[in-house]
């Protein structure tokens, strides 16, 4: 290995560890059937922030839909994780795991089933997004992780 290749390798591995995610719980969706779902825990969606900027992965019934929030530098303390959760979003942080070296479980693409491929988290029992929510504070209380 080269050592232009340790020292790629070595700005990817810090970028990585600026990286935070979290993930959103709401109510709103399209579909009907999630009315059978906990009510506040209908639609789950990530949100990233790689220390300048803030990206969203909304997984929908039709279309994934991938914003790049754009702030000005007026902006740069913004936290857009907690700026959500004062409109009534349920939002917890997350761990971005990136050392699992199988393939995911062949599962429904659902949104919970999007926000667990962008986690990296292969468990076959989530499956709602209430489901997740309470996988991800179990997993919050034992990294001290806090939720907003």
């Amino acid at each position: 290995m080269s050592v232009e290749s340790r020292d790629e390798i070595i700005v990817m591995a810090e970028n990585l560890r600026k990286k935070r995610a979290w993930v959103v719980f709401t109510d709103q969706s399209e579909l009907k059937f999630v009315r059978y779902l906990k009510h506040g825990f209908r639609h789950c969606f990530v949100l990233i922030h790689d220390g300048k900027h803030w990206m969203s992965v909304d997984p929908m019934a039709n279309y994934m839909e991938v914003i790049t929030h754009e702030l000005s530098d007026d902006f740069a303390d913004f936290d857009f994780a907690h700026w959500l959760k004062e409109q009534g979003y349920c939002v917890i942080e997350a761990q971005l795991k990136r050392n699992i070296m199988h393939c995911a479980p062949v599962m429904l693409f659902t949104c919970v089933e999007a926000c667990k491929r962008i986690l990296g988290i292969h468990k076959f029992s989530i499956l709602t997004p209430w489901q997740l929510y309470q996988y991800l504070d179990n997993r919050a209380a034992t990294y001290n992780q806090k939720e907003y």
